[in-house]
């Protein structure tokens, strides 16, 4: 009798608790894109997790590299030692980052590195004498982390409302969803009046007031890979710029090569002050998150006694060895170019689902960070019912057909439903294959349950 498993079969209740009293079978072991569960059946990770392993699971190179490390050292905390794996992935990072993003402050993970981009930016107006610059404006809807002080800049109602008497929220203005827009401008046009709004939640602020800007370059479960119109990224910039304000790139999810670039950001050149890093930069394999920002930053904040903030983890030599041979993995597999290329053929794939169900009313996304938002009328684009809670009921056909998707509720968390395909970037066409065919037995499956249309 399995270890695991009570006299009539049955495993034993849980100590452990999450969001839910759902259970879910015991992981055995994985590799590539595939996971087994404890009596043999293999699940194709289609969400990598939560957009995290990035490079496939149980690679064979990170875990030697970490087997080496682990011989050596697992722990040196950052005020008694340096230590190389460190010092190492910062310079790498550093490469990566637009000109002037070169120094490095890690994490364990993304809310964590979101929190610490808020706090670098603060303690900057502080150490510039611009004590009054401390609100710091976002999306809705959007998604930055679940500390009480990235939720205060997170937009997502169903999150963030319990906690709001427990911390400061912060201005939004409109996440840049022109593809639910029905009017005569182009998406030219409609990127520059996303963008505009910004500027005007500043002056309504009061710009003196208003510290940072912060943003997903392309959405991430919030929003379910939303991309803004082209001319969206620059206006931002401007405004920034006008404005003396900094601009925070969250690339927690669209980092790290996901969408085919390292950052997602740069589809558009874009030039962020600060960038948030975590999910695939360590791909699973220790936690591991990072804050890459602008010297011109670090200095003032240091010559003025330095930065007021830090983890226990930070900077740990074992998931720094990991991260560092990640990303010689991305490179030795070129795996920036098999996300877009992969990511291209995956992206059609859904389109073509789209066209034989017609409650897909969006597919949307770059590189292996894909999504498809379900609605009752393309004309409309309004959403189901949200009572039907079609989000989750396709992830669960998926799961018990064999596939591992994500989903989240569209519109603010609290109606609209969409679905995340964001498999590792070493997918193959093969695989995609596979994805799909279980997708659109899921998707003809769910259509069946809740009386949806089914084209042919």
């Amino acid at each position: 009798m399995s270890q695991h498993q009570t006299a009539t079969g049955e495993r034993p209740a849980s100590h452990l608790f999450y969001q839910s009293r759902m259970r879910r079978p015991l992981a055995d072991r994985a590799e590539g894109i595939y996971i087994w569960d404890e009596h043999g059946r293999k699940v194709i990770d289609g969400s990598s997790g939560a957009m995290v392993v990035n490079i496939g699971h149980s690679n064979r190179n990170v875990l030697d590299a970490m087997k080496r490390q682990m011989d050596k050292a697992t722990f040196a905390y950052r005020l008694h030692f340096e230590n190389q794996p460190a010092e190492d992935l910062a310079r790498r990072l550093s490469g990566y980052m637009p000109e002037g993003l070169d120094r490095v402050f890690f994490v364990s993970g993304g809310s964590e590195a979101v929190e610490s981009c808020l706090k670098l930016a603060r303690q900057w107006a502080l150490a510039t004498d611009q004590p009054e610059r401390w609100k710091v404006i976002s999306r809705f809807p959007s998604y930055h982390g679940s500390t009480l002080g990235a939720l205060a800049v997170t937009g997502y109602d169903a999150l963030k409302k319990p906690f709001l008497p427990m911390l400061r929220d912060m201005p939004h203005i409109k996440a840049p969803t022109a593809y639910l827009d029905r009017d005569n401008l182009s998406m030219e046009e409609r990127g520059i009046r996303y963008a505009d709004m910004l500027e005007e939640k500043i002056l309504e602020e009061g710009a003196e007031s208003v510290l940072a800007f912060i943003m997903e370059p392309i959405g991430g479960a919030s929003t379910g890979a939303l991309v803004a119109p082209d001319s969206y990224y620059p206006r931002i910039r401007e405004i920034c710029d006008k404005h003396g304000i900094l601009l925070i790139h969250d690339e927690v999810m669209s980092g790290a090569g996901r969408t085919g670039r390292y950052l997602g950001g740069d589809h558009w050149n874009c030039r962020p002050d600060i960038v948030a890093l975590s999910k695939g930069l360590g791909a699973g394999y220790c936690p591991l998150g990072a804050m890459i920002a602008h010297s011109r930053l670090v200095k003032p904040v240091l010559d003025r006694g330095g930065f007021a903030h830090g983890y226990t983890y930070a900077g740990n030599p074992l998931a720094c060895a990991a991260g560092l041979t990640v990303l010689d993995e991305i490179e030795r597999q070129d795996l920036l170019g098999n996300a877009t290329r992969i990511g291209a053929l995956l992206k059609a794939e859904l389109e073509g689902l789209a066209e034989r169900y017609p409650f897909i009313g969006d597919v949307r996304g770059k590189g292996l960070l894909l999504a498809a938002e379900f609605v009752s009328d393309r004309n409309t684009m309004a959403p189901l019912p949200k009572a039907l809670e079609a989000h989750q009921r396709v992830v669960d056909i998926a799961y018990e057909r064999g596939l591992i998707i994500y989903s989240r509720r569209t519109r603010g968390g609290v109606e609209g439903d969409h679905f995340l395909v964001c498999p590792p970037m070493i997918t193959t066409e093969a695989q995609v294959g596979e994805i799909v065919t279980i997708l659109d037995a899921t998707l003809a499956q769910l259509a069946g349950e809740l009386s949806l249309p089914v084209g042919r």
